[in-house]
């Protein structure tokens, strides 16, 4: 049994979250920045961060590659949700790995507690993130051994598709990809909404 709002852009459909999870309000998220920490741009866990708050959430930060493994479980343990931010996918799913973290979630997302991933932490939940090697570089994770996902969903989602600065590198992987893998795009204003087996693709109103 899993809860999973997949997304592109976590701000982009914040509004959304209530609907998929009830009211959030007065309850707490492990968030997870990781992801982000090896780039240069990371102006989109601000916007997270500050999207949680507007909702009335409580936000616990952990960066799981420097928190010990006994805070990680804690952390993970007594948050209502989890929430896994963008970045580079290849670093985040090295440092799950080396901190067990990747074990932890799984174990987690089995017995429904509600993950929310961002890009990245979207993307890690697929079978293998070796087909996102375009969008990020996997030389930001030297200490990687096999790029096997945590394999949570059965898919591939192509996040931030039609999205710039990424519309390009998303056709270049659905070009590659789509006759091998079950690739399924979403734009940053649309997310995954994955409950008990069922997948649904859900999209909020654009304010033009």
């Amino acid at each position: 049994m899993s809860n999973l709002f997949l997304t592109s852009s976590f701000a982009d459909v914040a509004p959304l979250f209530p609907k998929f999870a009830g009211n959030p309000v007065g309850r707490s998220v492990a968030f997870i920045p990781t992801a982000s920490l090896v780039e240069e741009y990371r102006g989109y866990v601000d916007d997270a961060r500050n999207a949680f708050r507007t909702l009335g959430m409580a936000v616990e930060e952990l960066d799981i590659a420097a928190a010990t493994l006994e805070h990680i479980a804690r952390t993970l343990q007594q948050n209502d949700y989890i929430y896994v931010s963008g970045g580079n996918t290849f670093y985040l799913l090295q440092e799950m790995r080396r901190k067990n973290a990747d074990r932890m979630l799984v174990d987690h997302i089995n017995q429904s507690k509600t993950y929310i991933g961002e890009s990245a932490g979207t993307l890690v939940l697929s079978p293998d993130i070796a087909c996102y090697a375009p969008m990020d570089n996997p030389a930001a994770a030297p200490e990687l051994d096999g790029t096997k996902g945590l394999a949570a969903i059965p898919f591939y989602p192509l996040v931030h598709y039609r999205s710039e600065p990424f519309a390009e590198v998303c056709e270049q992987i659905l070009a590659a990809q789509q006759d091998k893998l079950d690739m399924r795009p979403i734009t940053n204003h649309e997310l995954f909404a994955v409950r008990n087996g069922t997948i649904e693709k859900w999209m909020v109103e654009q304010v033009v």
